[in-house]
């Protein structure tokens, strides 16, 4: 780094110093304005120009077989400077009341602890007992020698063999493979780590039998994480939906989530754009296209030329059609057109039979940021605060006038996220007005810092998306559902890195979609899957559960933001 010149601070620290708004003359306080927006550009454009001069640098020392300049984690300010959470903002102050953790404790047995006789004095009397909870857990083997009873008929010719006891099927009971399929989904240790634990306990178990158990068993779950998808799409008209970037045999590939209170699912597609998204929300069935009004309303909202909504009108109208065979009709019909084009008929198309199809749910408000590949899926899009908040803090003003409107500007912000909460407790005709009059103040003022009001004219641009929520209080202001879901697939990408398979991909969605759920509906993911493997059938399918909770909402019991 550049030593700065007594000439270099003496300029700095004037531009700290300096404060428009104190200024008298209007034509002298309008150019100093300027000239403070012109270096926070300069300075932006320092700061891009110095990273890419390093990353010219480290790429020609690579070329040349050296090492280029190592990537060093940031920490203290820089660390915070760079960490756009705003938890600490929009969270309101509550009071901590410390809980007993007994109340969760299942007490397995009941031992009674008697006091020496000898060492009590004559006179002592009982007065009862002090109960102490300690938690503890066996860890041993259970192996078992069956002996399984054989008859021979020979009338019949036959051999009658008695049957092992379910979930007892090969060379591992229930409780082993519930384990491990808990540690592995649920606890995120690798293949490897989990068989040098199961050698530290007893168990032998080939690291192929292991690869098996937890790719292999996914068919057998398919149906309830199909049943767990639909049942929790019925239960509310909102989803949240969001994205993360997976790998899949070394190929970029995107896992995305959509949850809601009850219930998370993931689905792993190659692409992220807005057709793949389709075939998520419609359980990864093989996309249907139809010409539709809403096909042609959807074609003007994505701006294509009238001239081609002329020459598919000419196609079959009202009629479902497979993929294969509806760009073979655009391929005879509408040659010419070029590929993005193409692309926002098969869209509009594909849009167009999601909203009218019956086989799932039909979401009606996505709860999401604003990726162009969310947009226009649903009837409603309800924007993220938290997400937008973030392109705010991302603002790194150098002159102290500015940071102290950013400053100003973040408390306005915060405060109006905390109105919008209160609304939503008590929504009102006035004071959904009122709301709405504030975030034209908020948003449509100029505070003289050219790129907090540019940031500003954006968010303004979104105000149906980010004031939905004065139509349907019930909606949340957030994605955060989604992201945290999101954030468990990133972990379990940093450990593992890449599934091999799309076997072993598929397996991962599921059960990562079940440990999820289970958690959401306070059930304990190793009893659940203990219960499956063995066909106890003491705990009911997870659709079952989630269809029964979400009717306790439908009475009136709003979701918790």
């Amino acid at each position: 780094m550049t030593q700065k010149t007594s000439a270099d601070q003496l300029v700095e620290t004037l531009l700290q110093s300096i404060e428009p708004s104190e200024i008298a003359d209007e034509s002298l306080r309008r150019t100093v304005s300027i000239l403070l927006n012109l270096v926070e550009q300069l300075q932006a454009e320092t700061r891009e120009l110095r990273a890419e001069n390093q990353r010219l640098k480290s790429e020609n020392n690579r070329l040349k077989g050296e090492q280029g300049k190592p990537e060093v984690k940031a920490n203290g300010a820089k660390k915070l400077k760079e960490n756009y959470s705003s938890e600490k903002e929009r969270k309101a102050p509550k009071k901590h009341i410390k809980s007993s953790k007994n109340a969760l404790v299942k007490v397995d047995r009941e031992k009674i602890l008697e006091y020496p006789e000898a060492e009590l004095p004559f006179d002592s009397e009982f007065k009862g007992y002090e109960e102490v909870i300690v938690q503890d857990i066996l860890l041993k083997t259970d192996n078992v020698l069956f002996r399984k009873e054989k008859y021979y008929s020979p009338s019949e010719k036959k051999t009658y063999l008695a049957s092992l006891p379910s979930g007892y099927d090969g060379e591992f009971g229930p409780g082993i493979k519930a384990l491990v399929m808990s540690l592995y989904y649920g606890g995120n240790m690798t293949q490897g780590k989990l068989l040098d634990f199961l050698s530290n306990i007893g168990i032998s178990m080939s690291a192929g039998y292991l690869s098996n158990l937890l790719v292999n068993n996914s068919s057998k779950f398919e149906s309830e994480f199909n049943e767990v998808y639909v049942s929790g799409l019925a239960s509310s008209p909102w989803q949240h939906l969001d994205q993360t970037s997976a790998r899949v045999k070394g190929v970029n590939h995107t896992t995305n989530i959509i949850c809601h209170p009850l219930y998370t699912v993931y689905f792993t597609t190659l692409r992220k754009d807005r057709l793949s998204v389709l075939g998520v929300l419609q359980n990864n069935r093989e996309l249907e296209f139809i010409l539709s009004p809403l096909t042609y309303q959807l074609l003007d909202k994505f701006n294509v030329p009238q001239k081609w909504s002329h020459q598919i009108k000419g196609l079959p109208q009202e009629i479902p059609l497979k993929g294969d065979e509806f760009n073979s009709l655009l391929n005879q019909n509408l040659g010419s057109v070029g590929s993005q084009h193409r692309t926002r008929i098969l869209e509009a198309a594909a849009i167009a039979f999601y909203a009218q199809q019956s086989q799932i749910p039909v979401i009606k408000t996505l709860v999401t940021d604003d990726a162009p590949q969310f947009k226009l899926l649903t009837d409603d899009l309800s924007l993220c605060w938290v997400h937008e908040a973030r392109h705010y803090k991302k603002l790194s003003p150098f002159v102290t006038c500015h940071q102290k409107k950013l400053d100003k500007f973040l408390d306005d912000f915060w405060d109006y996220y905390r109105e919008l909460l209160a609304y939503k407790n008590s929504p009102s005709g006035l004071e959904k007005l009122r709301l709405k009059s504030k975030f034209w103040e908020i948003f449509g003022s100029l505070t003289g810092y050219e790129q907090l009001d540019e940031r500003k004219k954006l968010t303004l641009s979104k105000i149906s998306e980010l004031l939905l929520v004065l139509e349907h209080p019930e909606l949340p202001l957030h994605n955060n559902p989604a992201e945290l879901a999101a954030r468990t697939i990133v972990q379990r990408r940093n450990i593992s890195y890449a599934t091999q398979t799309c076997e072993g991909t598929k397996a991962m969605d599921v059960f990562m979609s079940l440990v999820a759920t289970t958690r959401q509906l306070g059930i304990s993911f190793f009893e659940y899957m203990h219960d499956r493997i063995s066909y106890l059938g003491n705990i009911p399918s997870l659709g079952t559960i989630i269809r029964q909770q979400s009717s306790v909402y439908s009475l009136g019991v709003s979701w918790s933001d």
